[in-house]
């Protein structure tokens, strides 16, 4: 709902969360249907289905390259951290059944990413700039990777 408003249909995968009495009594008051699919039957919504398959995907090669990473601070991060900028690529790479990628069928355009605004002449001033610049970099051709290899 943050980044995309309310849904009119919820497709679930029967999880205890969603089938819960709370969520019913709110779905049902704010009049979202709740579609269920099941393991290995996947007709309920086959668009979904796939993007949940590509995002397994996504998911599975940056597991490749380890489950935690340290970023250029030396802190450990896990790759749950990464989801924002998985959604943010997948949201803006080239799609094969339309051609263009959700940004700019959903909003007229992909959104500037701040990769797009580093001046590289500028980098150069200071080595945590850089490293700033290419760990971004490293990250985003990483998921651009993984979601090529998962379309």
């Amino acid at each position: 709902m943050a980044t995309c408003g309310v849904t009119k249909i919820n497709i679930s995968n029967r999880d205890p969360y969603f089938t819960s009495e709370f969520w019913t009594n709110l779905y049902d008051m704010l009049g979202i249907k709740l579609a269920f699919s099941t393991d290995y039957h996947p007709q309920i919504d086959g668009l979904a289905e796939r993007i949940i398959q590509e995002m397994e995907e996504i998911i599975k090669g940056l597991c490749e390259y380890g489950m935690e990473y340290k970023d250029h601070g030396g802190y450990t991060n896990y790759w749950v951290t990464l989801l924002p900028e998985i959604q943010l690529s997948y949201n803006t790479s080239q799609q094969s059944t339309t051609g263009k990628s959700p940004s700019l069928v959903e909003k007229g355009c992909n959104p500037l990413m701040l990769v797009d605004h580093l001046r590289k002449e500028i980098l150069t001033i200071h080595p945590t700039d850089q490293d700033f610049h290419y760990m971004w970099k490293r990250e985003f051709d990483t998921a651009a990777r993984c979601i090529a290899k998962a379309i």
